[in-house]
Order: C-alpha cells, then structure tokens, then sequence
C-alpha cells in the first residue's frame, strides 16, 4: 500500500492512500463504511496491523460505491511529508565507497567502522515533496544532498535481534540527508544536519509488503537534472536488520520513528572540484519501488 499525507483545497492534512493517479482518503472511505480510521499517517501506524488490514479490505471493494468527496486526482492535491517522526536517527558512512570519498574531503577515518556511526535529526528538519531547502549563505557555503532510503518503524523496538528486527517495520520512504558541511562542530553533525529544512522526507511511505526486498533497490540523485549519485541499498555496508538491532541495543525506537539509513558515494563535498547547492537548484532523490523526491532550493536569508 503507498500512503501519502496530502492536503486539497487548502484543508487540513489528510491521510490517503495512492492508487494509481488517484488518492483515496482512508477515514472518509472507512466513515462512509460505518466504521472508523485514522486521518493521519502517524495514528495509523500506531493502531497497528487492524489499521492496515481495515484499510486493505476498504480499498478492495468496488470504487463505485465510494463517496465522491473520499476521492481525488492525484493533479489535484499537494503532497506534505509523510508524518512528523518523533526522532530521526540518521546513519554515517554507511556504503563502503562514500567512506572513501568522506576521508578524501571531510576529514572522516579511512578505515571502515566496525559499527554504525549514528547522528540525530530533529522533527523541525522534517519538509515535504515540493517544499524549499533553505540556502542560508550566512550560515552556509556547502550545502549538501545525500539521497536515502528512510525506515518507518511500526511497533516499539527495544533489544530487537537481527531477526526480529524486520517484524518492526512499518514501511519505506526516501530521505535527502541535506548537510551544511562547514557547520560541523568538533566533529559533532547535529546543526549541520539538523536545520529547518534539511530533512525533505516522502514523497510517500509504502509498506513493507509492497517493497519486496528493501535491501535490493536502486536509488539515485540529480540535481539540475543532472544524476549525482546512483547505487543500490545491497552496498550498505550495515543492513537494515543490522541497524534497528544496534540503535535498539540502548535506544527505543516507537512507532513512527524513522532510521535514514545512509548515503551512496556521489555527495557535493566529493566532487573535484566539489559542488554544492546553490538557490534555483532542483535536487530529486530516486528509490526504486517508491518514487521521485523534489525539493527546490531556496535563499533564505
């Protein structure tokens, strides 16, 4: 199922599901049903698997018999970010050929670390399809892309094996990790990556049964129309399971979390010479099997 959070004819954000070049609004469809769901992404996820197969059952009967008011065109709607994540839990250094670019330009080891390097990205980093990146030039001259594949967490993690770990995944959606490289603070990344609008996020979140193999998907960066980077989740150099067992070792993950899981080789800071976002820029973010993330790049002095 593709889930989005959209918003039509400047009303409030609404939860729907996307079908096709459609959107249905789940809580209208589940009322029109005599029975209720959530209008956000983030109550649906917590509601837990009920939520879902309602949802699925809702969706499989005969759109004729859906109220007008509970469908849209796609054309017609603007898509927002997905949810607002209670916590960002982003992943450094986590394919083996962005470490080596990262020692070449960022000042970051050669060698590969023996466990996940881990950062924080507050919910105010979160924006959505279309919305600006905001280009601060007092604050900023290296502003940054990394494209991501972003893990929705569906049921509270805490001490999950790798096993298990799968079983506490709600779904999938892409994360630009934008990053002011010259704000970094005695190694420390918090601020630059962390400011307002440095966490573009969707354009959708699908669910973990309609991705197939998460750890097999293409993803890939233009900027300008141009490609930047381009690999494949199999080059992470710790996998999914990997990750949610080690941030869970002595961290909660609760549902709606997400886990920004890395970034391929390909970043400004790694280019010769290096290239970094500049107002006017268009930067799209690309991960098979759930869609184009676009965001323009704005000066916001």
């Amino acid at each position: 199922m593709r889930l989005i959070t959209y918003t039509h004819n400047d009303a409030p954000d609404r939860l729907g599901a996307q079908l096709d070049d459609r959107v249905v609004d789940l809580a209208a469809l589940a009322g029109h049903a005599g029975t209720e769901l959530p209008a956000d992404l983030l109550s649906f996820i917590r509601s837990g698997s009920a939520a879902l197969d309602a949802a699925r059952e809702l969706l499989s009967g005969d759109p004729a018999g859906w109220p007008a008011g509970a469908v849209h065109p796609l054309a017609e709607v603007e898509l927002c970010a997905p949810l607002r994540p209670g916590k960002v839990v982003g992943v450094g250094l986590n394919y083996v050929e962005h470490v080596a670019e990262s020692s070449r330009t960022l000042d970051t080891a050669k060698e590969l670390p023996d466990r996940p390097v881990l950062f924080g990205k507050p919910a105010t980093a979160i924006t959505g399809p279309g919305r600006p990146i905001l280009h601060n030039a007092d604050l900023t001259t290296q502003l940054d892309w990394e494209c991501e594949l972003a893990v929705v967490i569906g049921r509270t993690a805490f001490r999950v094996s790798e096993a298990d770990a799968w079983d506490h995944i709600f779904g999938y959606s892409i994360i630009n990790d934008i990053s002011a490289r010259d704000q970094r603070r005695s190694g420390q990344w918090f601020f630059s990556k962390g400011q307002d609008s440095y966490a573009p996020f969707g354009p959708a979140v699908v669910t973990a049964d309609a991705v197939g193999d998460p750890m097999a998907l293409d993803l890939s960066l233009r900027v300008n129309d141009v490609i930047k980077q381009k690999s494949n989740t199999r080059h992470m150099l710790f996998p999914i399971a990997r990750l949610i067992a080690d941030i869970t070792s002595g961290m909660t993950l609760e549902p709606g979390d997400v886990i920004a899981t890395g970034s391929p080789s390909g970043v400004g800071a790694g280019m010769v010479p290096p290239e970094f976002l500049q107002p006017g820029d268009l930067v799209e973010a690309t991960i098979e099997g759930i869609g184009t993330l676009s965001n323009p790049v704005i000066d916001a002095r």
